[in-house]
């Protein structure tokens, strides 16, 4: 019982943070345009700079705050991120300059990466047989927060794009109020340890391939798939904008059913679906899903065509754990901790690179002036990354049968 509220507590708090994240998505565009007064295709080039900056935030420190919180406890530094957060959120209600919006993303991303801290905390107050149960906890509340978020978001966007904001901003300082009064500290004084730069290093993880034999294929193979599938979060809202002309309500919908679709697909026909056909298949078969829904979400006409195509585009989910199981098989008991660090960095440094790339390919193909209008060109591009991935999935399978063989 000592421990359940505390639980509960973070549980929620993650669960609210990634519903405060979701709540800007649907009206960041609207928001970059009037600080900018540019074109939505503009627009989508800050916003990718925008969501940069964010990801790089998170991907340099979290490490840090997490040897943070082994140095001076969890409950402090949850409790400062948290009290940081909802001011950042403030100071992006009222940013007049697009300047002030990137300090505002760049302290959210740092504050953001206080996800180490809660991950932790939950390890400190779990039994070890209960570890595992729980972070499927955790994983679940945040994945159901970009469910809520970006309904929210869009709903309230509707009374102005810095409505969502000012909501986000109630939610982090409400956090932080309550955690104060019922958040106990869960790190002894006799288990920390001090804190050193070297232990803090983002790019450590990437150093586990040398160590990891027959990893640098797959993990070069996970990395453009990430790539490729980061088109949605990045270019969805704009795109949505240009192609057809949808209120921040509307795209705060439509996100949402995406997160559902997503969660059914996690939460249940993902555990159907790798046993039976296996690793290797589920993963051939997830890209040529990919490859067709990128394709045809490239030159949809309809709104109606796109809803119907969410679906399958969720369904394509389902490479990302299947490379996962197919890497984790291959290498010892010993090297997994290793190993799901090297996932994490492939994620950071995906959600650095894609914003770029994405956003400069939207821009370019919606402006009326380069002769080629196409606002679904950076699903062309996914498409594209999408191909390669299978042709470095099928040479990682040959190498791990001759591997077999031999």
């Amino acid at each position: 019982m000592k421990t359940r509220l505390p639980f509960i507590f973070i549980i929620i708090t993650l669960m609210l943070d990634s519903i405060g994240i979701g709540l800007i998505i649907p009206v960041l565009p609207q928001l970059v345009q009037d600080l900018t007064g540019g074109s939505i295709s503009e627009a989508a080039i800050w916003g990718g700079l925008l969501t940069t900056v964010y990801a790089l935030m998170q991907f340099l420190l979290s490490p840090t705050i997490g040897n943070l919180s082994d140095r001076f406890g969890r409950r402090p530094i949850l409790l400062w991120t948290l009290l940081a957060m909802g001011l950042d959120y403030i100071l992006l209600s009222v940013a007049g300059t697009i300047w002030l919006l990137f300090l505002g993303r760049l302290i959210a991303g740092i504050t953001g990466a206080s996800f180490s801290t809660a991950s932790a905390y939950v390890a400190d107050i779990s039994a070890p047989e209960k570890r595992a149960a729980n972070f499927g906890l955790v994983g679940a509340a945040f994945g159901m927060g970009f469910v809520f978020g970006p309904a929210l978001g869009g709903l309230l966007g509707e009374l102005g794009p810095r409505a969502p904001f000012i909501a986000a901003a109630v939610v982090a300082l409400s956090n932080a109020a309550i955690g104060y009064f019922i958040l106990p500290e869960t790190l002894k004084p006799e288990k920390r340890r001090p804190f050193q730069w070297r232990r803090a290093n983002p790019l450590g993880a990437l150093l586990a391939i040398k160590r990891l034999p027959g990893m640098l294929g797959l993990t070069v193979l996970m990395l453009v798939f990430t790539i490729s599938h980061q088109v949605y979060p990045v270019i969805w809202p704009y795109f949505m904008i240009e192609r057809f002309q949808l209120s921040p309500g509307y795209i705060g919908l439509t996100l949402a059913s995406f997160g559902i679709c997503m969660a059914i697909i996690q939460g249940g026909l993902i555990r159907v679906i790798v046993p039976r056909l296996g690793e290797m298949m589920t993963a051939k078969v997830g890209l040529l899903l990919n490859l067709a829904v990128f394709i045809l979400t490239a030159f949809v006409a309809e709104f109606w065509m796109l809803m119907a195509l969410i679906p399958f585009m969720a369904l394509g989910v389902i490479v990302g754990p299947a490379l996962q199981a197919l890497m984790s098989n291959a290498v010892s008991d010993d090297a997994q901790g290793e190993l799901q660090g090297l996932f994490a960095s492939i994620n950071g440094i995906s959600m650095i690179i894609s914003p770029l790339f994405v956003t400069a390919i939207f821009r370019w193909f919606t402006d009326t002036e380069k002769g080629i209008y196409l606002p679904g060109a950076p699903f062309l591009l996914s498409a594209v990354l999408d191909v390669v991935a299978l042709v470095l999935l099928i040479i990682a399978i040959r190498k791990m049968k001759e591997r077999l063989v031999a």
